[in-house]
């Protein structure tokens, strides 16, 4: 048995099925098959079933190893702080963030915080859903998660600060018409943040009852804008975001009965005394005048050929 399997054993039961757990690792499906496997081997048990509605159920042995390997994660995370410490290796700071957050604001905060932190940290980011950034920073694979509010019903283990806040609204192109009929009948454009039911976008579009046949899936914020500023349907934006497309008449806002909207960004993290000294660190930068300034104004996105894969988690063995 490794503190590895037990990682995915976790993220499985977490997020209910071995492809939710392989795209939150970064890995192939047959990778956590295998450490599921192993483990089972180990202690004799099927520990997760498969139901007939393609979910999944924790065994009763499973049910009860859950809580006990995610305090065998945490502690293994501890005791992996620990001897960095030790050794005078850099602090380690794990961010991740829903899609939108990553597109325009990331890349840009950590550069800004690496400048300025005078700390020696290394540092890498990624791209997760709602769902999947709570198990991530609950089981310490992650220190700070950039999107929703996540610190309610959880027993008090998350703590979210709001950072920032702006208005959802729906952008078409500067020159097309109003769409035909009500707004669950239009073309809808959207990044992954649209199939996310923790995000605004996915949110929104529960809110006006869009069915999934009209909704358009691209791979990143900019290009749903491209699309929209082309005439092929109508895309969520950030306010604040969107407004420079706005400003050059490649976009106009059509208001709906759910949008314009309040959204607001939030850091998440661990409660205080379980964190690391960088993720406190980072978390500070956050409140900065600079960091505002960034999330105010954060430039056009990351183009999709420079757009950095989702690396999350670094696993240990025992």
């Amino acid at each position: 048995m490794t503190v590895t399997q037990l990682s995915t054993f976790v993220l499985v039961a977490r997020l209910g099925s071995v492809g939710a757990a392989a795209r939150t690792l970064g890995v192939s499906e047959s990778t956590v098959s295998q450490a599921l496997t192993a483990l089972r081997t180990h202690y004799g048990d099927p520990l997760i079933r498969r139901t007939g509605g393609g979910g999944m159920r924790l065994t009763p042995a499973g049910a009860r190893l859950l809580p006990v390997a995610s305090r065998m994660v945490a502690l293994s995370a501890d005791a992996e702080a620990a001897v960095r410490a030790a050794r005078g290796a850099p602090d380690e700071l794990r961010v991740v963030a829903t899609s939108t957050l990553a597109e325009f604001v990331l890349p840009s905060l950590m550069e800004a915080f690496a400048d300025r932190s005078g700390r020696r940290t290394e540092t890498s980011f990624g791209v997760a859903a709602g769902n999947e950034i709570r198990v991530l920073v609950e089981n310490r694979l992650a220190d700070v998660a950039l999107g929703p509010y996540l610190g309610a019903d959880h027993g008090g283990e998350l703590v979210s600060e709001p950072l920032f806040r702006t208005q959802l609204v729906v952008v078409t192109g500067g020159r097309a018409p109003r769409p035909p009929g009500p707004p669950r009948q239009w073309s809808w454009l959207v990044d992954s943040s649209g199939t996310d039911p923790d995000a605004d976008s996915g949110r929104l579009l529960r809110r006006l009852g869009v069915a999934e046949g009209h909704v358009w899936v691209f791979p990143n914020q900019a290009a749903t804008w491209a699309a929209a500023a082309e005439g092929a349907g109508v895309a969520p934006a950030l306010a604040h975001l969107v407004s420079p497309r706005i400003r050059r008449e490649e976009l106009r806002m059509l208001e709906t009965p759910a949008t314009p909207s309040d959204a607001t960004w939030h850091a998440t993290a661990l409660r205080p005394e379980h964190r690391s000294p960088a993720a406190d660190a980072f978390l500070h930068f956050l409140h900065t005048p600079a960091a505002t300034r960034i999330m105010r104004a954060p430039g056009a996105g990351v183009p999709p050929s420079q757009f950095r894969p989702p690396v999350y988690v670094t696993l240990w063995g025992g």
